[in-house]
């Protein structure tokens, strides 16, 4: 085959570690990053131009929690055809990588969804990295949506499925207070990205469960037990550790603003990450889907049950970040890396994924001034959003 054409994106304004540069031309062969180099550099003048009309180039979104999208939930149907739909309707906002996320179901359900999940990876469906198994792990005092007659222990046969081999990262959110430390050792041992939530552990289990290997936790504030003065809680040991990660979302509905800042200025910079718990609505004209036989309707970005229950969000991963940047105050730099590099390294992909560098995947997020997305590049294909 004849060597991938070298394209030069040109006409840009590049997000880097401090702020938009301009001047600047990024050089992509097939799916990778060349170099990023001057607008005058020779290489340019020789390459194919991409004209990305003044707008903003920052590295394309990761997701780590999609649970749907496209008017399609991954719990319905864990087939290929449904992360294609699922990863289509998300790269519209940016997202250029995501773990499809399980919610509490069958074993033999997650075993169809970690089957399918590598079967999108070896067929290369963009955006598709690894999966999120979000119970049935889980304690039903802080079962949130989940469908708590189906929370239950692993077994040998469940922590077998999730330690094979698979095409991509692995993570699972557990209730710290439900899984005995040893299972927690050996699915972190065997390169599980263990995470907590839905649980209501207290501090000191919570800090032996870290010990024991999770490193992070699923959308902090929700569905875990909170910050006290004489009970730190979940909330508490999750602020404390300097080492775990933070799932975030920054939708305006599931946690106040100001407690997102505080978390933020807790937290080591590079921990908190955004993250969407994106819902079939995402993407799609529909507003109502159905959860564990209930019906769920989004209202102003609302998803929530008849009863009042939040049940994922309608929030995408480019709202993510303009909300993180209008709503928090944060730099568009930070907001962009929460985006991108801090989820890279959460799940491993860090060498490959979430930057805008010589040797990364060729995976962008095109922005105008109002932060809208208005292309989305992944391994190195330009996806138009209209």
């Amino acid at each position: 085959m004849p060597p991938s054409p070298l394209i030069a994106l040109v006409n840009g304004r590049v997000l880097g570690d401090h702020g938009p540069r301009e001047g600047l031309a990024v050089l992509v062969r097939g799916k990778r990053i060349v170099a990023i180099v001057a607008h005058d550099d020779a290489r340019v003048a020789e390459a194919q131009k991409h004209d990305l009309q003044g707008h903003l180039l920052l590295p394309g979104f990761i997701d780590v929690q999609v649970n749907g999208g496209g008017g399609l939930l991954f719990n319905d149907a864990p087939t290929v055809e449904t992360l294609r739909g699922i990863a289509q309707a998300h790269r519209k906002y940016g997202t250029t990588g995501m773990l499809p996320t399980l919610i509490t179901d069958t074993a033999e359900k997650m075993r169809a969804a970690l089957q399918a999940v590598d079967d999108a990876i070896e067929q290369r469906i963009p955006g598709i990295l690894g999966i999120h198994v979000e119970g049935p792990f889980l304690a039903n005092a802080r079962k949130g949506i989940h469908n708590a007659d189906l929370f239950r222990l692993p077994d040998d046969d469940d922590v077998e499925a999730l330690i094979a081999p698979h095409k991509g990262p692995v993570m699972l959110t557990l209730a710290p207070d439900q899984v005995p430390l040893p299972v927690i050792a050996r699915l972190a041992g065997a390169g599980v990205v263990v995470v907590a939530g839905h649980t209501g552990a207290d501090y000191a289990t919570t800090r032996a469960a870290l010990d024991a290997g999770v490193c992070g936790f699923t959308h902090l504030y929700n569905a875990m037990t909170p910050l006290a003065s004489r009970d730190p809680g979940v909330v508490g040991a999750a602020l404390d550790d300097p080492h775990s990660w933070c799932g975030l979302i920054v939708d305006g509905h599931h946690v106040h603003p100001a407690a997102l800042r505080v978390a933020i200025a807790a937290k080591q910079r590079g921990k908190c990450v955004l993250v969407t718990d994106a819902m079939p609505p995402v993407g799609s004209d529909n507003p109502q889907y159905v959860l564990n036989g209930q019906t769920i309707v989004m209202r102003d970005g609302i998803c929530q049950s008849e009863a009042g229950v939040l049940a994922g969000s309608g929030l995408d991963m480019a709202s993510a970040v303009r909300n993180a940047v209008q709503m928090l105050g944060l730099p568009l730099a930070e907001a962009s890396r929460m985006a991108s590099v801090y989820p890279a390294a959460w799940i491993g992909l860090d060498r490959t994924h979430g930057r805008i560098a010589s040797g990364y995947q060729a995976d962008f997020a095109v922005l105008d001034d109002a932060l809208v997305v208005r292309e989305t590049w992944v391994g190195g294909i330009a996806y138009p959003v209209g």
